[in-house]
């Protein structure tokens, strides 16, 4: 039997410990956590790129609509910044698609972006370049070091409230105000 949890398909909220760090007030959905390590995307950075600059970027022709040729490419994390991962909803699999869990999607390939370019894309979708990641066991033991609090996968979270508002909404889904949390853990014995 397997007692080692996993946050997979979990999304973590940045606790202000993490402050003056890379990672802060970072929201990030976990793609996988298991005896390898952890990969997650950050949800909540966006890059200074627009899709249709990234379009451009790969020679492709671009006739979409005005929201998703202003939607912002997002910072994925600090790790292999050059290269693209897009989540998405949906039961088309594109080329490179991986199959998560919750009808949600992650793939690597340029044919999601030609589609996208020609308005045959996902319904939603974000756009990152790079991830975050974890050696293994290092996640648990940040959160126990109070570093991140996780919630459950939230679709609406990941695909409709805007980057700048999920750091605030991710903690009102636990019932939390910025102003009141702290950077010491919550264990009085």
């Amino acid at each position: 039997m397997n007692n080692i949890m996993s946050f997979e398909h979990q999304i973590l909220i940045a606790m202000p410990s993490l402050d003056n760090s890379w990672f802060e007030k970072t929201v990030i959905y976990l793609v996988e956590d298991n005896l390898q390590g952890t990969m997650g995307l950050v949800i909540n950075l966006p890059h200074k790129l627009r899709i249709s600059q990234l379009l451009e970027h790969f020679k492709l022709e671009s006739v979409v609509d005005n929201k998703i040729d202003n939607q912002a490419v997002l910072v994925g994390g600090p790790l292999d910044i050059e290269h693209g991962f897009i989540l998405y909803n949906g039961t088309h699999k594109w080329q490179h698609s991986i199959a998560l869990k919750d009808n949600l999607n992650m793939a690597i390939s340029e044919d999601l972006l030609k589609s996208i370019g020609q308005n045959k894309g996902p319904e939603k979708f974000i756009t990152c370049l790079g991830f975050a990641g974890w050696n293994p066991s290092q996640l648990a033991k940040e959160i126990n070091e109070n570093s991140w609090l996780t919630i459950p996968y939230n679709e609406s979270l990941l695909f409709d409230v805007a980057a700048e508002d999920k750091w605030h909404v991710a903690l009102g889904t636990l019932g939390v105000a910025p102003e009141f949390l702290s950077m010491e853990a919550g264990y009085d014995c």
